[in-house]
C-alpha cells in the first residue's frame, strides 16, 4: 500500500487503522502465497478506501437507495444502579430474553427497569436465560476477572496441523474441464476476468452468521470458492447482514434439529469448515469441532469463537460490541458521562479476514489444519497495540458497486481485495434459496 496516503481514517483512542491494514495486508500475503501455489501470475493488493469502507460494511450497504437500521431498539448500553451494561438485541430470540427478564417492551421501559439492577447481576440474569448482556468494565476491571487470566497467554490465532491434504480444491477431477487457471467469471461490470478463480474447485461450508465469519466465507466465495452456507430456518439470519457480506455465495436452510446428517454428509466432501457459533452448540448435532475433524479428516476447519474456547466464558455467546464492552475498549471510547464505542466493528471484521488469510494459506501448504479464532484476541490485539497517530483523520471515499438481487438494488463495498487493480465482487445470491448440495 502507497505509504502516501492518510494514515488515520477513524476517530478515538485506539489505532483501529492499524489492526485494519496489519489483517487486510496479511490477506493479500495469503492469496499470493495460493496464486503462486497455484500457477497464477496475478498482482494481488488493497487500497485505505477499500479497507476502510468494508470494515464498515454493514453501515454502508444501500438497498434501493436505503441505508439499513445498525442497532434494534433493545440493543445498546443502558445504566444499571451501579455502572453500565451493553445489550445486544438484535435478533428477536435475544430480544424476547431482554423483554422477559426485565418484563418491559420498549426502550423507556427498558430504562427504568435497567436502572434498578446492579449491573453484574443483570448480566448474569439475561445471560442465565440465553440472552446477550455483559457489565461495561474498565481495562482493570477485565484484566482481573477470570476469563481475561483464563485466556491472557492465547494468540489471537492458534493453528493445529493435521497432516497432507489434497492440492488446494481436492479431487482434480472434480470439476471436469475446469482446472485451476483456466476458468474465469464475469464480474458486476461484464467484464470477464479469466484465470482469476483463485479457489476454482474448493468447497467451503459455512456454519457461521453475523460478520466475522460470514466476512471470511464472502472473501472466499469471491476468490471462486463454492461457499455453501446453512442458517436455521427457525432462527434466520438478519436479511441486510446477509446482503452485506453475500457475495458468491449460496445460502440454505437447514434444520440441524431434523436434518443434521445432511450436514455432516456435506462436511465429509467439503475443503473447507467454518464454525461460527459458541463453542459447544453444534456438538449435540455432531458438527464439533473434533466431531469434523473425522469426519472431514482432509478439510481446513475454522473455530470461531467470542471469548476464545477455554475459561469460565469460554461457550458463553458474544458479540464484537459486547467484547468492545466486557475488555474495557467502550469506557476508553467514551467519555466521563457514558461509554462508547470503536468507529466500526474492527474485531469482527479483522478476524474474519484473519480467518480467511488462515484458510488460504492451509490451501496454499496443502495442509489440513484446525484453526482456532475468538474476538477477545482481536480486542487484546488492539489494547496491547501502540496508541493512533497524532493527525486528523482523513475523508476516505467509499467504493461500492452495484448490483441487482431479488430484494432491490444493492450498493455494496466489495472485499478490500484487488487482483490486478480490480475488485473482486460477485453476485449475492437469494437468502435460503440454494439447495444444501455441492455443485459438481
Amino acid at each position: 500500500m502507497d505509504e502516501r496516503v492518510p494514515r488515520r481514517w477513524w476517530t478515538g483512542p485506539f489505532d483501529v487503522e492499524r489492526l485494519a491494514r496489519t489483517t487486510v495486508e496479511g490477506l493479500c500475503g495469503a492469496a499470493d502465497e495460493l496464486a503462486t501455489s497455484r500457477g497464477f501470475e496475478v498482482a494481488l493488493g488493497t487500497t485505505p478506501e477499500l479497507i476502510a469502507a468494508s470494515f464498515a460494511a454493514y453501515e454502508n450497504l444501500r438497498r434501493d437507495g436505503r441505508a439499513p437500521a445498525v442497532w434494534a431498539e433493545l440493543s445498546g448500553f443502558v445504566a444499571a444502579r451501579d455502572g453500565w451494561v451493553r445489550l445486544h438485541g438484535n435478533y428477536p430470540h435475544h430480544a424476547a430474553v431482554i423483554r422477559e427478564v426485565l418484563g418491559v417492551d420498549g426502550r423507556r421501559g427498558l430504562e427504568r427497569a435497567a436502572s434498578r439492577w446492579n449491573a453484574s447481576d443483570l448480566e448474569e440474569a439475561i445471560t442465565a436465560a440465553g440472552g446477550v448482556a455483559v457489565a461495561v468494565r474498565t481495562r482493570t476491571h477485565w484484566e482481573a476477572h477470570p476469563q481475561a487470566r483464563a485466556a491472557s497467554d492465547a494468540p489471537w490465532s492458534e493453528v493445529s496441523d493435521r497432516g497432507d491434504r489434497p492440492g488446494p480444491g481436492g479431487p482434480a477431477d472434480r470439476r471436469p474441464g475446469r482446472g485451476a487457471g483456466h476458468g474465469g467469471f464475469e464480474a458486476a461490470d461484464g467484464h470477464e476476468r479469466g484465470g482469476r478463480n483463485l479457489l476454482e474447485g474448493v468447497r467451503v461450508l459455512d456454519l457461521t452468521r453475523v460478520i466475522a465469519g460470514p466476512t471470511c466465507s464472502q472473501v472466499l466465495a469471491c476468490l471462486g470458492a463454492d461457499v455453501l452456507r446453512i442458517d436455521p430456518p427457525q432462527r434466520p439470519e438478519i436479511l441486510e447482514q446477509h446482503l452485506s457480506t453475500g457475495m458468491g455465495k449460496r445460502s440454505a436452510e437447514v434444520d440441524l434439529r431434523r436434518d443434521a446428517d445432511r450436514v455432516r454428509t456435506l462436511a465429509a466432501d467439503a475443503d473447507v469448515i467454518l464454525t461460527g457459533y459458541r463453542p459447544g452448540a453444534l456438538e449435540r448435532f455432531g458438527l464439533g469441532t473434533e466431531t469434523l475433524e473425522e469426519i472431514a479428516p482432509q478439510a481446513v476447519i475454522v473455530s470461531l469463537s467470542a471469548w476464545g474456547e477455554g475459561g469460565p466464558w469460554g461457550s458463553r455467546i458474544g458479540f464484537d460490541s459486547i467484547v468492545q464492552a466486557a475488555t474495557g475498549i467502550a469506557v476508553d471510547c467514551g467519555t466521563a458521562d457514558r461509554p462508547g464505542a470503536l468507529p466500526v466493528q474492527a474485531l469482527d471484521h479483522a478476524s474474519g479476514h484473519l480467518m480467511a488469510a488462515r484458510v488460504l494459506e492451509a490451501l496454499a501448504r496443502s495442509r489440513a489444519c484446525t484453526i482456532r479464532i475468538s474476538l477477545l484476541g482481536a480486542a487484546h490485539q488492539l489494547l496491547s497495540g501502540p496508541p493512533p497517530p497524532e493527525v486528523e483523520p482523513a475523508a476516505l471515499r467509499i467504493p461500492r458497486v452495484r448490483l441487482d438481487s431479488a430484494v432491490g438494488t444493492l450498493d455494496l463495498v466489495p472485499p478490500p481485495l484487488l487482483i490486478d487493480g480490480r475488485t473482486i465482487e460477485r453476485p449475492v445470491g437469494d437468502y435460503g434459496a440454494a439447495d444444501a448440495s455441492w455443485r459438481g
